[in-house]
């Protein structure tokens, strides 16, 4: 089972997840061109694809949506709530509706011999969910753009075999931003984003000895810094309520624009 972020930020994201058999890409906001791109430096066009996962349906999670639809004839899996709002939105161009499969929270699919389980997140879009796969006993987490996470967010991101969460902002850097203030008050909130801080907070909560990675994504152009993000989480780590340190994990920040290193889940 692999898992690499083709692009990750609030310009644009889009992750793979596959097995030998099945390829799947996480969302699509950033280009076609340069998803197929991507998708080439792991051996892999998108013809290959038996399926995209969308979040939400926030541009910087859908915007090459309809150009990978149309050219390949890709299913698209997503909320109710998110297709419906994907369906109004004009500048993705016409989808054909037959593409469209509904997923919901905690009820599991299989695409191929990877099983999906979709989990609640809260982020101010229409029915936004994050993603667990897995493929056989390996299990990866994808969980970006959630302002808060509690209980439920850790018991679905427990076990897992690699993690790809967010770590959008250092807080400082967004209160002293040129953003306006309504902008920085909906990232600080409860369905915004999650700060560096409380991105160390989460993995402190759901560290485990078999973890084999974390990737740290979504980060903010404006708001943040990989270096910032990398040692704030790898402080929270070290210094909190966990038998770990950040050293026993191996653990990267996503590339904004690039193909990120492949995690190869053993």
């Amino acid at each position: 089972m692999r898992l690499c972020s083709i692009a990750s930020g609030s310009s644009g994201n889009c992750i793979y997840v596959g097995s030998e058999a099945t390829h799947l890409l996480v969302d699509v906001g950033i280009s076609g061109k340069k998803a197929e791109a991507g998708l080439n430096s792991l051996g892999l066009t998108g013809r290959d694809l038996d399926g995209i996962l969308v979040t939400h349906e926030h541009m910087d999670h859908v915007a090459g949506l309809g150009v990978m639809a149309r050219k390949y004839d890709v299913p698209i899996y997503a909320t109710p709530g998110t297709l419906e709002e994907i369906q109004k939105m004009g500048n993705l161009g016409k989808i054909d509706p037959e593409l469209f499969r509904e997923v919901k929270e905690d009820v599991k699919l299989t695409i191929k011999d990877l099983t999906v389980n979709p989990m609640k997140i809260s982020h101010d879009a229409a029915q936004p969910v994050g993603y667990r796969i897995a493929y056989g006993n390996k299990k990866v987490g994808i969980c970006t753009d959630l302002g808060v996470y509690n209980d439920y967010t850790v018991e679905c991101l427990k076990g897992m075999d690699a993690l790809l969460v967010e770590a959008n902002h250092d807080v400082k850097m967004l209160q002293v931003g040129p953003y306006p203030y309504y902008l920085k008050q909906r990232i600080l909130g409860e369905r915004g984003h999650l700060s560096n801080e409380n991105s160390g907070k989460l993995l402190c909560r759901i560290l485990h000895d078999k973890l084999q990675a974390i990737v740290l994504g979504h980060l903010s152009k404006e708001n943040n810094l990989p270096e910032l993000a990398y040692e704030a989480v790898r402080m929270e780590i070290t210094m909190g309520e966990n038998p770990y340190r950040a050293e026993d994990f191996r653990m990267m920040v996503a590339d904004r624009s690039n193909v990120s290193p492949v995690i190869n889940i053993a």
